[in-house]
């Protein structure tokens, strides 16, 4: 993940503070062709998964190596900025030394020509933004902001980016802290999102909901914001959910618990977190959370419960204070998967979701090590039910976003496809319906594969692609963000870069 929760660590720094989270093992690939409703009950329970299993690593853990280590980059150093390199239609808009993976992508709904993406930085210790004011051609790296240390000679660092746009232009950067002591070991955490009203080009954080006990963890949050206007709505309130990591998940009183925090006053303040995945019966394994705003105002956030092998989505009509009981979206065969192209860290399994009017939409992989999908759930009565199909055939598919275009309904999806299941070398790709998810057609984006399983000095193979990549859709525009490593990149002497595209579909 991130520097998220991963699926493979160390004992040393995550088992203490969180205990033994809990995973479910690989299953069977879904038939790729069908489509299959789910429904759920008003009250559903859900059960555990017979293949559960202990995972050990925090993917921020990897970034924790190599910023206390000095080892350098195939740069002369860990940090700088080169010239832009040109890539064709393909645009390198982090265009810097050392690694970066995990990205995020927003586009401005005052300006459209502003596009603000993000990522992890895997060699230094902030989360970085980078800002294009000429509708993508060309980006400019901003570091986020960090709050000091908790402890003299301590050291902390961000991940997992989140972006968003209130109406007026102001951006949104959700990411989270993590704190280290002097000799290396966590000593908290805590949420933070920086906001920007000047393009990207300075930003100020808020920091809140810091966790300092044993076995507390915040990880992985995500971010958006209610754009609409009318009766429903809370109109330029932000939304952050992240998932809350306590004692040993295998408890029944413990686990990793979704929570959400709101802003109604341009992010210089958050109200106190409101669980959103709970109270559940047994063990609860909620990771991966993304809020999203329906077009009556209604707030939905999915996620995966690891712990029952599912993929969850609970709704809010009065802003997030509080939430109905989870609905399922589908179930999942794992919390992970070790695809040959994801093969040292693991795919992760998620949802990224949006709405066009009351209709709802969510993209999520499945599938087994041997062979994974993406598929897309729709629901058309608030979330009750929900009908998967899959994404047009091709390879293993991973690290997918969804967005929808609010300018005409558009479903659009982006993943990394292998061409063949079991290869390793992946091609970002954009999956897109202009009939509500009832047929799709799949273009590559990347014009060049990334192979992330090979190639040192130049590959992090602790960190590969990441837990996720990011897509917007605005006014007949979809912008897809990931991480790439073609060889065009490694022969300019440059490691995982964020890449970006502009694709202006036919109508």
């Amino acid at each position: 993940m991130s520097p998220l929760l991963s699926t493979r660590p160390s004992a040393l720094i995550v088992a203490p503070l969180i205990g033994a989270l809990t995973a479910v093992s690989s299953g069977l690939l879904a038939a790729a062709t069908a489509a299959v409703v789910l429904a759920a009950s008003p009250a559903p329970t859900f059960a555990a998964s017979p293949n559960s299993s202990p995972y050990a690593q925090a993917s921020w853990y990897n970034k924790y190596l190599i910023v206390s280590s000095g080892t350098a980059s195939l740069c002369s150093g860990n940090s700088g900025s080169m010239p832009q390199p040109p890539f064709g239609a393909n645009v390198d808009a982090s265009h810097e030394c050392g690694s970066q993976s995990e990205t995020s992508i927003a586009i401005d709904p005052a300006n459209p020509n502003v596009v603000i993406a993000g990522s992890n930085e895997i060699q230094r210790l902030p989360m970085r933004a980078m800002v294009s004011a000429d509708g993508g051609a060309a980006f400019t790296g901003v570091d986020l902001p960090l709050p000091p240390p908790r402890t003299s000679r301590g050291f902390d660092f961000g991940s997992d980016p989140g972006l968003a746009f209130d109406s007026n232009g102001v951006a949104y950067y959700s990411y989270i802290v993590v704190f280290f002591g002097a000799g290396g070991g966590i000593n908290g955490t805590e949420m933070a999102v920086a906001r920007s009203s000047d393009h990207g080009a300075t930003w100020a954080a808020t920091y809140f909901a810091l966790q300092t006990g044993t076995a507390q963890f915040n990880d992985k949050p995500m971010i958006t914001v209610d754009t609409g206007v009318g009766a429903g709505h809370h109109t330029n309130r932000i939304y952050v959910t992240w998932d809350h990591a306590t004692g040993n998940s295998s408890s029944t009183k413990n686990g990793n618990n979704v929570l959400l925090a709101t802003s109604d006053d341009g992010g210089a303040t958050f109200s106190a977190p409101v669980s959103v995945s709970g109270p559940f019966t047994g063990r609860t394994g909620g990771i991966g959370a993304d809020p999203y705003v329906a077009g009556d105002g209604t707030l939905h956030v999915a996620w995966q419960d690891y712990a029952h092998g599912a993929i969850l989505d609970a709704a809010s009509t009065d802003g997030g204070r509080s939430f109905a009981s989870p609905r399922l979206i589908a179930h999942v065969a794992g919390f992970a998967f070790d695809i040959a192209a994801q093969n040292s860290r693991g795919a992760l399994v998620y949802p990224a979701c949006g709405a066009s009017g009351t209709t709802l939409y969510c993209s999520y992989m499945d599938g087994s090590a041997a062979a994974t999908n993406v598929f897309v759930a729709k629901s058309t009565d608030g979330g009750i039910s929900w009908t998967s199909t899959a994404m047009p055939s091709g390879g293993d598919q991973f690290n997918q976003w969804l967005a929808v275009d609010a300018s005409d309904g558009s479903v659009n999806v982006a993943y990394y496809d292998t061409g063949t299941h079991g290869s390793a070398a992946a091609t970002y790709t954009l999956a897109r319906s202009t009939d509500g998810g009832g047929t799709w057609a799949a273009i590559p984006v990347a014009t060049a594969p990334t192979d992330e399983t090979c190639c040192a000095p130049s590959v992090n193979l602790g960190n590969q692609y990441g837990d996720y990549e990011g897509l917007a859709a605005a006014g007949g525009t979809v912008r897809p963000v990931w991480t790439d490593r073609r060889a065009a990149v490694i022969d300019v002497g440059l490691r995982e870069e964020v890449f970006v595209a502009a694709i202006t579909p036919s109508p």
